[in-house]
């Protein structure tokens, strides 16, 4: 090898190495998490401004109905248009209706996040819902940096500013709160099961939405909080196929006796 072609693949190794160097490097997975906190109570107190610009606090938003909850920051350039774009394909699935059955909060935890990025959001979100309610009970909100960290506190989500692009590291999902604004649910990633989240729903509100059915789907399937997800019980399954059996035999003795009994007094 000439000393010349040497020179040449020398710099060649060196402007590669320059290169990798200065790509931006994510933040490592596990500096960020979505613990699960079932049962904490979210501050209902914290304060932060709507769509329009208005000062609201979680207390306002968060009253008689199950709440669900995402946390995003708007000009993400991928993952919470992701996790968005899941809600609201999940939510079209479910038969129950914002703002009768329950409301449903957005919050920005990029403090620097204004509500105009927020009304443009929601008037996204809104639209593509397509259902009447979703306009008033579908809150986009932005806030300060102390309760947006308290909120992100209490409900186990964490997050990661990296300087070198600029963006945030975070990880994925939405979750539930009861009327009372207690966690009830979690819903990890950025698709979601449109069974699992009505019941879920049906769950929070103590049983004050849904149908007769979902309760007695509820008593063959049970939330995983390992895995976000709600699995079918099959001890749950055997039991009610044993009490039907049972029942329909109850039912076929007791409609036996009374044709006999029937039949004995038309004979005498």
């Amino acid at each position: 090898m000439t000393f010349r072609r040497f020179q040449v693949i020398a710099a060649l190794v060196v402007f590669s190495a320059s290169s990798v160097a200065a790509k931006p490097v994510a933040a490592p997975v596990e500096d960020v998490t979505f613990e699960q906190k079932l049962g904490s109570q979210v501050p209902l107190d914290l304060e932060f401004r709507d769509s329009s610009g208005k000062r609201v606090s979680l207390g306002d938003l968060v009253q008689d109905k199950p709440v669900l909850l995402s946390l995003v920051y708007y000009q993400c350039p991928m993952l919470c248009t992701l996790v968005l774009n899941g809600q609201v394909e999940a939510m079209k699935q479910v038969p129950f209706d914002v703002g009768t059955d329950y409301d449903a909060v957005t919050v920005s935890f990029n403090h620097e996040e204004t509500h105009v990025l927020a009304a443009d959001k929601k008037a996204s979100y809104v639209a593509d819902y397509g259902r009447a309610g979703a306009e008033e009970s579908w809150s986009f909100l932005v806030g300060e940096e102390e309760p947006i960290l308290k909120l992100c506190e209490s409900v186990g989500f964490s997050f990661k500013y990296m300087e070198q692009n600029g963006e945030y590291a975070h990880k994925s999902g939405i979750l539930l709160l009861t009327p009372e604004g207690k966690v009830s649910r979690y819903f990890p990633g950025t698709e979601y099961d449109a069974t699992g989240l009505r019941l879920g729903m049906v769950e929070a509100s103590k049983n004050k939405i849904g149908t007769v059915v979902d309760r007695l789907f509820l008593l063959c399937y049970h939330y995983d909080p390992a895995i976000g997800q709600y699995g079918l019980m099959i001890n749950r399954v055997v039991n009610a196929a044993c009490m039907a059996t049972l029942f329909t035999v109850l039912g076929s003795l007791a409609y036996f006796f009374r044709q006999e009994r029937q039949l004995s007094a038309a004979s005498a």
